[in-house]
């Protein structure tokens, strides 16, 4: 626990001084007040994040974590785990979505195999933080044990601070892992004390039957490993997953060293609800960039009080919705530091 309390201290208040002095840019600009909406608050708050006035999204990262869940063994899923390998191998080679939509925006994508069941072939485009080899079956015991809860958290912090070396302006999360939408839906019934059937959807496509074998399956795991809500490790330990626990490490570094993050889907929203519970100051550092499908994730981002950027039923993961968010807050960027003032621009002003 030390190099993560280590990090949470140094997580600071974003710097409400510099929105100010941002909201009069703002209201400069050659524009009806307040007129670009919430990209004028998603100015607002990277600027606060960033301590800068004119800031650069120049650099821009998508970590996508992925890892397998021993609860699959329990049938909560319509693909086999053999998926999470085959989906890592297409990361690598560029032809998924995430890859699409990153390059989009301009993003770089870092993959890391942060507990897929099996060793990958070794590629320059493949980061190794393997804490095991997929969780144990919840609904049978701990996922994981705390010690490797608390590694997977840390191995989150150096792929980010790994990264960091290289320049990173902004950060989105992504993951991928057959079966995690199982144990993001356990952590967020542990979190929110809404019930199982309020917070687990379909995942990747169940139908009725399956969908009520896994709501069993998740009230089973939590009835048997009796997570601390008051604890986050202890909730992430049991009923988590290494590719959570390895997101919510991202976003605690992001945190400490003031670089706004962007938050996907349910999984990445399980994730940063674990660095939520561990230190709430993370909140003004994340952007929501939409709400998906999966009604957990709605009671989420209300429960950590996050507000999403876009609706549009995605339910993806691997960081695709992330990739669309940190697009927005480019734009955002780009109309506060590119767009004209009034003055400059000598257009005349409102009449009062």
């Amino acid at each position: 626990m030390e190099r993560i309390n280590k990090v949470t201290k140094n997580i600071s208040g974003i710097d409400h001084e510099i929105i100010k002095k941002t909201q009069e840019r703002l209201d400069n600009l050659t524009k009806p007040l307040g007129s670009l909406g919430r990209l004028e608050e998603l100015a607002k708050q990277i600027c606060g994040i960033t301590g800068n006035l004119s800031p650069t999204l120049e650099k821009k990262v998508i970590f996508t974590l992925a890892a397998d869940h021993g609860v699959t063994d329990e049938g909560v899923s319509v693909y086999p785990k053999e998926v999470t390998i085959q989906m890592v191998y297409n990361f690598i080679a560029g032809g998924a979505g995430i890859n699409v939509l990153a390059k989009h925006v301009g993003a770089k994508v870092v993959v890391v195999d942060m507990g897929v069941a099996s060793d990958l072939k070794p590629s320059p485009e493949l980061r190794v933080k393997k804490i095991n080899y997929g969780t144990k079956n919840m609904a049978k015991g701990p996922a994981m044990g705390r010690d490797e809860a608390i590694k997977a958290i840390c191995a989150g912090i150096e792929i980010f601070e790994e990264e960091l070396k290289l320049g990173i302006n902004i950060v989105g999360t992504g993951e991928m892992g057959i079966g995690n939408t199982t144990a993001a839906s356990a952590i967020t019934a542990a979190f929110t004390a809404k019930s199982v059937e309020e917070v687990a959807g379909r995942g990747a496509g169940l139908n009725d039957s399956g969908l009520k074998n896994k709501i069993e399956i998740i009230k089973r795991s939590l009835l048997v490993n009796k997570p601390d809500s008051t604890d986050a490790i202890d909730v992430l330990s049991k009923v988590g997953g290494f590719e959570i626990a390895g997101l919510a490490g991202i976003i605690l570094a992001a945190a400490s060293h003031k670089t706004p993050v962007v938050i996907d889907g349910f999984i990445s929203g399980a994730a940063a609800l674990i660095a939520f519970k561990i230190e709430p100051k993370v909140k003004d550092y994340m952007i929501s960039a939409h709400n998906s499908q999966e009604a957990g994730h709605k009671i989420i981002l209300e429960h950590i009080g996050l507000r999403p950027l876009l609706d549009l039923d995605l339910r993806l993961g691997e960081g695709t919705g992330g990739a669309l968010g940190i697009g927005l807050a480019d734009a955002a960027i780009k109309i506060l530091t590119q767009m004209a003032t009034f003055k400059s621009a000598k257009v005349s002003e409102k009449k009062e």
